[in-house]
């Protein structure tokens, strides 16, 4: 009897894991591929008034108008995110808020942190099994490998963070391989000291996604533009949170036919 108990117990837990692996990641193929397309739709230059001929109007106005602070409604798409490090194919259009709802369309922007590009903090959350399991292999990410944003009309190229620097001295030589000098000293020392681009953290510890991780400083046109991926972990568990703290290294014009060098363009 026990046995027959066990068996069935170990079906329906198999069955599921298939649903949760399997059938959520078609829902969420789907969800993605129509919100894929409606970026599309948005970023028609023929339709798109912050874009003449392939190229902005005026970038840093562009910069202050970003959608992601503009009130859209939750589970919109108004980026993509590409991670060089997971290969050529890893595009993933980013929506408005961190809903169930929103989640299972792609990553979702925490409403309430900046936009792209923006001083502060990019914040950005995703499933890491499931539902298209976007940041499955966040843990995977090493010092300065590119995080890279498109936009209506930019591009915006985020380095990771020094991770398991065991000193300010360390990390600024590692921020150095991927950055300016200046930036590099900027991004690891002052308020930033000590934030590291990889940590695992309880999920009540909310402060990861502040304008300045872990301080209680408000936003400001004098802090560096911050981008932040969380996601569960460990694997099959919301036990904790895995996050990545990255740093805008650069942002450029989005051109028509024309990509970043870390997508394979010139």
């Amino acid at each position: 009897m026990l046995g027959e108990v066990l068996v069935t117990l170990g079906v329906v837990l198999a069955l599921f894991v298939v649903y949760q692996v399997w059938w959520t990641d078609l829902d969420a193929a789907r969800a993605q591929s129509a919100a894929d397309a409606d970026l599309d739709r948005q970023w028609d230059t023929a339709d798109n008034p912050r874009m003449r001929g392939g190229v902005p109007e005026d970038a840093e106005d562009a910069e202050e108008r970003d959608p992601a602070l503009s009130g859209l409604a939750d589970g919109t798409a108004f980026a993509r995110l590409y991670i060089p490090a997971f290969g050529s194919d890893y595009r993933f259009a980013v929506v408005s808020g961190t809903s169930d709802a929103a989640l299972e369309t792609g990553p979702g922007h925490y409403t309430g942190t900046q936009g792209p590009g923006q001083p502060g903090n990019f914040a950005v959350a995703g499933h890491r099994v499931g539902r298209g399991s976007p940041f499955n292999d966040l843990d995977a990410l090493r010092s300065c490998d590119a995080l890279v944003y498109a936009t209506a009309d930019r591009w915006l190229v985020y380095r990771v963070l020094p991770v398991d620097a065991p000193d300010p001295d360390s990390a600024r030589e590692q921020a150095a391989e991927c950055l300016p000098a200046e930036l590099a000293d900027r991004a690891t020392s002052g308020p930033y000291e000590g934030l590291s681009g990889m940590s695992v953290v309880r999920p009540e510890d909310v402060w990861v996604i502040d304008a300045v991780p872990g301080r209680a400083e408000p936003p400001s046109p004098e802090l560096l533009p911050l981008t932040t991926l969380t996601t569960c972990h460990p694997q099959f568990s919301a036990a904790e949170r895995l996050v990545v703290h990255a740093v805008l290294e650069r942002s450029e014009p989005r051109v028509a036919g024309e990509a970043p060098v870390e997508l394979g363009g010139r």
